[in-house]
């Protein structure tokens, strides 16, 4: 366990758990390679401590290679499931340590090279995932696509439209898919962002993807109630990720970015993990169609 940040059980002062990110500017092409980041994300792979929330089941994660996902691709495996990530070909060096790590905790893991705005795409990695699983009872929608454009003039018809796909339809598809093999008591989890409640002004399409995606959630919710299936949502605050050094912020919002919350620190995807452990488990069989704001200290509605 590290010294510096105790595991997710140890009480503290959680303004101070994690120092201020202050990164640099620093610029990668899309999607980002979180391993070449300065500073590099906390995914709790030092910290994060499973006590068999999860025994035996079986997740599906996409975007699990960086950030939030693959630090809920984690805490999965440190609680005891096996896990499948889902991860663009660029994203392979990140996607690879994310393994390692899932190797380490005993459970087994595998990864999927897809690009998800495919249709077809996503349903192939769906069934490759339930054969290797066999079966999928954990559902994360977390890849997205984040790229600030300041005027909405040059806000690009095949942007908008990209960011809709991966955000939107690619949950839409996947879901649809997962449902032949998902059980009673399964969990679908998907990723919003404080930007469905509070846009920021150079992300209209990002944070239009976000509200869709928890309002969808919120109907899928009641339509799956007969049949046992639980869905949610996790809407995260300001989080340092890959998303922000491949154009996903500005420069000027990229110096200022530990200033936007109450706890005047960026989050690290290790503090987002406990929240998809939580819905993901049978310790929230009673919550259903609920948006789980993890943000900081931001209150939204």
């Amino acid at each position: 366990m590290s010294t510096e940040h105790p595991d997710q059980f140890t009480f503290g002062n959680p303004v101070t758990r994690y120092a201020r990110v202050e990164p640099p500017v620093q610029h990668q092409p899309e999607p980002g390679v979180q391993a070449r980041m300065t500073p590099v994300p906390d995914l709790g792979e030092d910290t994060y401590r499973g006590t068999g929330r999860l025994q035996g089941r079986k997740a599906l994660v996409t975007g699990g290679d960086s950030g939030i996902g693959a630090a809920a691709a984690i805490a999965f495996a440190r609680e005891g499931a096996d896990v499948v990530i889902v991860h663009l070909d660029a994203e392979a060096e990140d996607a690879a340590h994310v393994l390692d790590v899932i190797d380490a905790a005993d459970v087994r893991g595998h990864a999927i090279a897809a690009d998800i705005t495919d249709p077809e795409r996503c349903r192939d990695l769906v069934a490759d995932a339930a054969e290797f699983l066999g079966g999928i009872d954990i559902l994360v929608n977390n890849a997205g696509k984040q790229v600030a454009v300041p005027r909405v003039e040059d806000l690009s018809d095949d942007q908008f439209r990209t960011t809709f796909e991966t955000n939107v339809f690619a949950p839409f598809w996947i879901i649809k898919a997962a449902l032949a093999h998902m059980p009673a008591g399964a969990s679908i989890i998907n990723t919003a962002s404080l930007e469905a409640y509070k846009p920021a002004p150079d992300r209209l399409d990002y944070a239009a993807t976000k509200a869709a995606i928890n309002n969808l959630s919120k109907g899928l919710a009641q339509q799956l109630a007969p049949r046992g299936i639980r869905v949610n949502v996790v809407a995260p605050g300001p989080v340092w990720s890959a998303l922000q050094v491949s154009d996903g912020v500005s420069d000027e919002q990229m110096q200022a970015f530990d200033d936007e919350n109450e706890y005047q620190r960026a989050g690290q995807p290790a503090e987002i993990a406990p929240a998809f452990v939580f819905l993901a488990s049978a310790e929230s069989s009673y919550v259903s169609g609920e948006t789980l704001n993890v943000n900081g200290g931001m209150v939204t509605p």
